[in-house]
């Protein structure tokens, strides 16, 4: 339940999932460490928001985003296979949308195309999300999630481009390695388009109990 008196706020998990953590397919460095943080927000901070979703990649032929072999800028491995063991939320984040009522609605996306960006995803019923959080009247958001220079970046762009407004909080994202200094590139890029770059605080209440992140995003 969102806070009287502020804008609706869902929390929307980006691509929590096996195959973009250690031991899957295309491994982002601490990715399940995220996973546990966003299970920990989660679990203190749900009262706190309006929904809360997550997204999912879920290729099934998306041409050249698999790559043989792959470049890693517009092709990838072979990664999050629809049905796979490899696609489904990684378990360190599985406990927390366990919690009855925790996560509202889960959005796939990239059957047949790269789709990085949650809002080119849709529920089990074909909606998708800039509809299913315009229908809750949900004004802001908060991203989380792996990649952050990848799909937490283009889901962010997404709900600016739905008029929302947007917060990435980067202590419960994960980012690509390579290259060096993508993410740092990232975060300016997104504060100088409009989205508020904070940091999930120590566990003191709701979602609203939010820092600022390092100046390195201005």
């Amino acid at each position: 339940m969102n806070p009287s008196g502020t804008p609706p706020r869902a929390l929307v998990v980006v691509d929590v999932q096996r195959d973009f953590c250690e031991g899957g397919a295309l491994p982002v460095p601490g990715g399940g460490a995220c996973a546990t943080r966003i299970s920990e927000h989660i679990a203190r901070a749900r009262d706190g928001y309006a929904a809360i979703v997550a997204t999912q990649d879920w290729h099934i032929d998306p041409g050249a985003h698999f790559g043989d072999p792959p470049d890693f800028v517009d092709s990838w491995p072979v990664h999050c296979v629809a049905g796979s063991p490899g696609a489904e939320l990684h378990e360190n984040l599985a406990s927390a949308v366990e919690i009855p009522g925790a996560l509202d609605a889960i959005f796939r996306k990239g059957e047949h195309a790269a789709a990085y960006s949650g809002f080119e995803g849709h529920d089990a019923e074909g909606v998708g999300l800039g509809d299913w959080l315009a229908s809750r009247h949900v004004a802001a958001v908060d991203v989380v999630g792996i990649a952050t220079s990848a799909c937490v970046k283009a889901t962010a762009l997404g709900a600016l481009a739905q008029g929302l407004a947007v917060r990435v909080l980067v202590d419960l994202c994960a980012d690509l390695a390579d290259p060096p200094g993508m993410t740092e590139v990232t975060l300016r890029e997104l504060a100088q388009r409009g989205v508020e770059i904070a940091t999930a605080s120590p566990p003191r209440g709701g979602a609203d109990d939010l820092t600022a992140a390092p100046r390195r995003a201005e």
